[in-house]
């Protein structure tokens, strides 16, 4: 069979000497190794998925929330014919630029960048593979990052647009414009007709981001007694989460709709009708997670063969397909999430802690950069202007881990 990644899709932005690659590992392989042992990888296992990392034995951190969505990614892109290299790669690579706080302190952030373009995690995981993680440097000494191939960095790219150019109503967006030049090479190929579209490899990618965390952080709420299991099947409590859910998540579809989905979610999950914290009752929880990952990945697997036939269904090629009472169901378990954890007095209170904690950090790099780190110090000494300086101090921050951001935010206030 032809290979369906052409030479270009194997395109470094950096080109590589023959002689330093490792014969027994082609161009994706490599991709996923050098992601594997990267700084930033590492930093994500302290760093907030839905709760902080430091505050239970049980739940969730970014890293181990990226190691899942890898785990259903590389699977389900096999099943489509994509690189399991390529969309492992995409999957571990698609939270490296989260902040400490997860999207809390990438709120805070985007306030304190206002005035240089803002800040974003998914512009900030292309920054972190293209520039700020050390690995290969062009010939004039600059960094480029781990230097990933184009399909590998293409694969990563959520929103493939600048800000403010999204093709629908969202403040996401995958670049900065100090990094246009990468991304533009990354983008060639792109059809004309739809330059934003994301490449099929980044569909898998998002979808299985999309079912990991919608599943996972119910099933940590649950283990952590946030989540009443019995009042979840109330019409109340229903009618409440489906109308979360909306506002939040899923404008476009109807509150009834998503009550509708809920009702089937529970049921095809097998949740059960209540947790008491026994292996019996964590058993039955890992069990309903298994169903509803299974249940999220088979229907879009399935539906985008329906569409688009046999074959290896890669790159520009074809389009992951979610029909909407699917996109509907793994949209309301985020509303669950959202609830019972996100929307409590304790958790908003605890995030505007670390919003504050952000800001002070914010206020001693600038007052004092002779704090920075010796990576940002170097490049927060070649920054020319104002605003070039603002972006490193941004940088540091959104390398801290949650502890570390913590412990210098006490330390220096």
């Amino acid at each position: 069979m032809t290979d369906p990644y052409d030479s270009r899709s194997r395109e470094r932005w950096v080109g590589e000497d023959p002689a330093t690659k490792r014969a027994d590992r082609d161009d994706f392989a490599r991709d996923r190794a050098r992601l594997l042992h990267s700084a930033a990888l590492r930093r994500l296992s302290q760093k907030t998925q839905m709760h902080q990392p430091t505050g239970d034995d049980f739940v969730r951190n970014r890293l181990t929330h990226s190691l899942e969505v890898a785990q259903i990614g590389r699977e389900f892109g096999a099943a489509l014919g994509c690189s399991a290299d390529v969309v492992d790669t995409a999957c571990l690579a698609h939270d490296l630029g989260h902040p400490p706080f997860g999207h809390n302190g990438e709120t805070a952030l985007n306030e304190l960048a206002a005035g240089i373009g803002g800040f974003e995690g998914n512009a900030q995981t292309l920054r972190l593979l293209t520039r700020l993680e050390a690995k290969r440097a062009h010939p004039d000494g600059r960094s480029a990052g781990l230097n990933l191939t184009r399909a590998s960095l293409d694969a990563s790219i959520k929103y493939p647009w600048r800000r403010g150019e999204s093709p629908w109503p969202t403040v996401k967006f995958g670049v900065y414009d100090d990094d246009a030049p990468v991304f533009e090479w990354v983008r060639e190929g792109v059809p004309a007709d739809a330059p934003t579209r994301l490449c099929v490899e980044a569909q898998v990618m998002d979808w299985s981001d999309d079912v990991a965390y919608s599943v996972h952080d119910v099933e940590d709420a649950v283990a952590a007694g946030l989540v009443d299991l019995r009042a979840l099947r109330s019409r109340e409590v229903t009618e409440e989460v489906a109308s979360v859910t909306q506002r939040l998540y899923a404008p476009d579809l109807d509150v009834a709709m998503l009550a509708d989905a809920l009702t089937r979610v529970l049921t095809a999950g097998g949740m059960p009708a209540d947790h008491d914290g026994t292996r019996t009752s964590l058993a039955a929880l890992k069990d309903t997670t298994s169903r509803l990952i299974g249940h999220f990945v088979h229907t879009v697997e399935t539906a985008t063969r329906d569409r688009h036939g046999d074959g290896p269904l890669t790159r520009h090629g074809a389009e992951v397909v979610v029909p909407d009472e699917v996109r509907g169901e793994c949209a309301v378990l985020k509303g669950v999430a959202a609830r019972f954890v996100l929307m409590t007095e304790d958790r908003q209170q605890l995030h505007a802690e670390q919003r504050e904690m952000v800001g002070s950090l914010f206020r001693a790099y600038g007052d004092r950069p002779e704090r920075l780190d010796p990576l940002y110090a170097a490049d927060f000494a070649a920054a020319e202007g104002d605003a070039a300086r603002l972006r490193v101090i941004t940088d540091q921050i959104a390398s801290l881990t949650d502890g570390r951001a913590i412990t210098l935010a006490r330390t220096w206030s």
